[in-house]
């Protein structure tokens, strides 16, 4: 059964080759298990392997037995390699980047991406999105947060919004941009918090 083409980048074949390709690729010096990629991607461990596969066999990654692993990895010789990752970059980095430049951000609760990026990745249609709204719940520095944010946007090549709310506003239903944002598409960052919403 075809799947329809990904939102966010059509000339994919799915999004789970998207979310694979920008998990390695705009992190190129980290090996990744297939078991780590499958869990970050959510992705079925068949698939993973299936679409890994077929990177290694292009020539895209690189992979090597470290025990009883399979680690994989960008393959820097690879030809294309810059002009790919900008384009997955664009396409599917703002999780992997905005999980990067948020970790170890003392004060935050919960992170999640929101509006038109989250809406594609979610598979919504729409028009292509220009930037990525970032929502930060919890009481982190507004300087860490511009610095994350600067950092994002020029590997994203997009300009990164971040909006900042205190985690008793995040709780309550009061606010209408706040229940405007819940009944949308939010994508959580995974960013190590430990704090469950």
């Amino acid at each position: 059964m075809r799947t329809a083409a990904p939102a966010l980048a059509p000339f994919l074949r799915s999004d789970t080759l998207g979310k694979i390709l920008a998990l390695l690729l705009l992190n190129p010096t980290d090996g990744h298990s297939l078991a780590e990629v499958a869990r970050t991607v959510d992705s079925p461990p068949s698939v993973v392997h299936k679409e890994i596969g077929r990177l290694v066999e292009a020539g895209i990654l690189l992979d090597a037995r470290q025990g009883r692993s399979r680690l994989v990895r960008a393959n820097p010789d690879y030809r294309l390699l810059r002009p790919l990752t900008e384009l997955i970059a664009g396409a599917y980095g703002p999780v992997p980047v905005l999980t990067r430049e948020l970790a170890g951000t003392s004060g935050i609760d919960a992170a999640y991406i929101y509006g038109s990026w989250a809406a594609r990745y979610e598979g919504v249609t729409g028009e292509p999105p220009r930037d990525v709204d970032v929502l930060v719940v919890g009481d982190p520095s507004r300087t860490e947060l511009n610095e994350a944010a600067t950092a994002a946007e020029q590997t994203l090549n997009a300009p990164v919004n971040i909006t900042k709310v205190s985690s008793e506003a995040w709780a309550s239903s009061d606010d209408p941009f706040l229940a405007t944002v819940r009944s949308r598409p939010l994508i959580r960052l995974d960013i190590g918090t430990g704090v469950a919403t």
